[in-house]
């Protein structure tokens, strides 16, 4: 199974995997996890706006060591947000709808709201 995961589930996993249950690291752990370079981008946008206190190169350092692989954001991925419509306000969570939609995998996150966006969706357990 491949998963597209959240930024907050990325950050959790690297940092935190006790954050994400027994369920959720068994299932990140038998599958291919993906993390989207759109999570890169939002990690480093907030960590420069003191929102979050982490090293956005550490992060990326850690992807790959971890056994992700990232996720580059296609052209496609981005037209596609087009057609979410604002269920949520959140631009990056929308992106990251949008390339699990695209890439036709599940993206896991602890954000109920997102659920309102189908089946590409799956919380955290």
């Amino acid at each position: 199974m491949r998963l597209l995961l959240d930024t907050h589930v990325l950050l959790w996993a690297l940092d935190n995997p006790a954050k994400l249950g027994r369920k959720t690291r068994g299932l990140i752990e038998r599958s291919e996890v993906l993390v989207s370079t759109a999570s890169l981008w939002e990690i480093s946008i907030k960590a420069g706006l003191g929102k979050l206190k982490i090293n956005p190169q550490e992060v990326l350092d850690a992807i790959e060591p971890s056994g992700f692989d990232l996720l580059p954001v296609q052209a496609t991925h981005a037209v596609e947000v087009f057609s979410l419509g604002a269920l949520h306000g959140d631009l990056f969570d929308r992106l990251l709808v949008a390339q699990a939609m695209t890439e036709g995998i599940p993206l896991l996150t602890a954000d109920a709201t997102l659920m309102g966006y189908g089946p590409s969706v799956r919380l955290v357990e």
